[in-house]
C-alpha cells in the first residue's frame, strides 16, 4: 500500500450518538435507528425471511462531498449474520444529483444501486449474511452501475461474539485511487484505468437484514 496521504482539512465531523444526530439524512427501505451506549445502532425493520432482499436498507448522509477525502468511521457488529458496507462517490447518471426527483425510486432493494440509474464505488465488509461468505471472508470492492468487482482484501472481522470494541474503517477516495484499512490494517489497494473514474457524490450505509451493528464517529477529510 502507498504511503498514506495528509488531511488538510475536515469537511464533516458527526459524533453518531443517536438517532438525533442523522435527523437529516435520507433513508431508502425498511431501517431502524437506537441508541447504545452513546453509539448510533442501525437495524432492519422488516424480517428478512418473509420479505427477502427487500428487507434491507442504504442510509444517506445528505452532504455532497468532492474527490480527494478520506473517510474515517468506527463499526461494531451486534447481532448477525449479515453484511455490512459504505457507498461513496455516489451520484445520478449523466450528472444529476443523488436525491433528483428525474431518478427513479430507491426502497434499499440492492440492483436499484448497482445496476441502476446511479453511479458509486462500495465497499463490503464484515460479509457475514451467506455461508459462503462467513467460510472465506473478504472485503470488496464494486464500481457500479454494472456491480463490477474492482478488488479484494482479507477480512480481519471478527464474529459478533469474539468483538469487543469499535473497529475503525478508513476510505480514501483520492481520484483513480482507493484504498480500504481497518485498524490501520491495509487491507487493499485499487487504481481505476478506466476513462470513467468517479468524483465527487454522497457517502451512505447499507446493512443486510438481519444484522445489528453500532456506528460512532463518523469524518470526511479533504485530503
Amino acid at each position: 500500500m502507498g504511503a498514506s496521504q495528509v488531511s488538510t482539512g475536515l469537511l464533516y465531523s458527526n459524533p453518531l450518538t443517536g438517532p438525533a444526530d442523522v435527523s437529516g439524512w435520507v433513508a431508502e427501505g425498511p431501517l431502524s435507528l437506537g441508541s447504545r451506549n452513546g453509539a448510533l445502532e442501525l437495524s432492519g425493520s422488516l424480517d428478512d425471511e418473509e420479505f427477502g432482499d427487500h428487507a434491507h436498507w442504504t442510509f444517506w448522509c445528505p452532504t455532497e462531498f468532492p474527490d480527494g477525502i478520506r473517510i474515517t468511521w468506527e463499526f461494531l457488529p451486534l447481532a448477525e449474520p449479515g453484511l455490512a458496507m459504505l457507498f461513496f462517490s455516489a451520484a445520478g447518471h449523466g450528472g444529476r444529483d443523488l436525491f433528483s426527483a428525474d431518478l427513479a425510486p430507491r426502497t434499499g432493494y440492492y440492483p436499484q444501486y448497482h445496476s441502476g440509474d446511479i453511479n458509486a464505488l462500495h465497499v463490503s465488509y464484515f460479509r457475514h449474511k451467506y455461508e459462503s461468505e462467513r467460510a472465506f471472508r473478504t472485503c470488496n470492492l464494486r464500481k457500479s452501475a454494472g456491480f463490477e468487482l474492482v478488488a479484494q482484501g482479507a477480512d480481519p472481522l471478527p464474529p459478533t461474539e469474539d468483538a469487543v470494541d469499535f473497529y475503525r474503517l478508513e476510505v480514501v477516495k483520492d481520484g483513480p485511487r482507493v484504498a480500504f484499512s481497518i485498524n490501520g490494517l491495509p487491507l487493499f489497494e485499487w487504481s481505476d484505468a478506466s476513462d470513467k473514474v468517479l468524483g465527487a457524490g454522497r457517502i451512505g450505509f447499507r446493512q443486510m437484514a438481519p444484522l445489528k451493528a453500532a456506528y460512532r464517529n463518523l469524518t470526511v477529510e479533504k485530503i
